[in-house]
């Protein structure tokens, strides 16, 4: 299912006992910086917040209750921001990190085509699922993790050191965020394939707990 936008209308709790699964895709917008203290946005970033007022909740109330949990470039930044972690709004510009936009001038092929080389942390849950030491992965954000939230594990960085993957310490249930987008030619990428399929299993012993038919939104 897919759950709508809808701001201060919608009350987590109303749904997650029926969900065996959430993921948080990526979008065009980003975290409004009130969530986690930061500056105000320069005039014309896209922002949405009844997305941030839909996702940052259910996120904590998902977590909370062990539903399994897998967000992916925003839903990466929102898992963060929602667990109480702060965001770099222009990563380019902090004079630390390298520019991890996409070339906008460049084919959709070129734009997702692998980047730069990721470094999976030891004895987390990437390395758990099969993931190598070193891959590479697309990178098409402009905002990234500054501070990671508290309870959250890295899980993988950046060459230049940017967080890439951050995932729940001790939780009840899967939680997984990435940075990249795996989602882009998955069935040619095992290591993306991976994260989808570790998901799948979480969703699954969920519904199995529940005694019901897998369902995610």
């Amino acid at each position: 299912m897919i759950i709508p936008a809808l701001g201060e209308l919608f009350e987590p709790t109303q749904i997650l006992d029926g969900l065996d699964g959430i993921l948080f895709t990526g979008s065009p917008s980003n975290v409004e910086p009130r969530h986690y203290a930061g500056s105000a946005s320069v005039p014309g970033t896209p922002h949405d917040p009844d997305r941030d007022a839909t996702t940052l909740p259910l996120i904590r109330a998902a977590v909370a209750a062990g539903v399994p949990v897998l967000g992916i470039c925003r839903g990466f930044q929102e898992l963060n921001v929602a667990l109480g972690g702060t965001l770099h709004q222009h990563v380019h510009e902090t004079g630390t990190f390298m520019d991890h936009r996409e070339p906008k001038d460049q084919p959709v092929e070129v734009q997702y085509g692998l980047r730069h080389a990721l470094a999976v942390q030891p004895g987390g849950v990437l390395q758990a699922i099969g993931l190598p030491a070193q891959l590479q992965v697309n990178s098409v954000h402009g905002q990234g993790i500054d501070r990671v939230a508290p309870g959250l594990r890295v899980e993988a960085l950046a060459p230049d050191g940017l967080v890439e993957a951050v995932s729940v310490e001790g939780g009840k249930g899967f939680a997984l965020g990435v940075q990249w987008h795996p989602e882009w030619q998955v069935r040619d990428n095992p290591h993306y394939l991976a994260i989808f399929q570790a998901f799948g299993r979480a969703c699954r012993q969920r519904a199995s707990q529940r005694g019901a038919a897998p369902r995610t939104a």
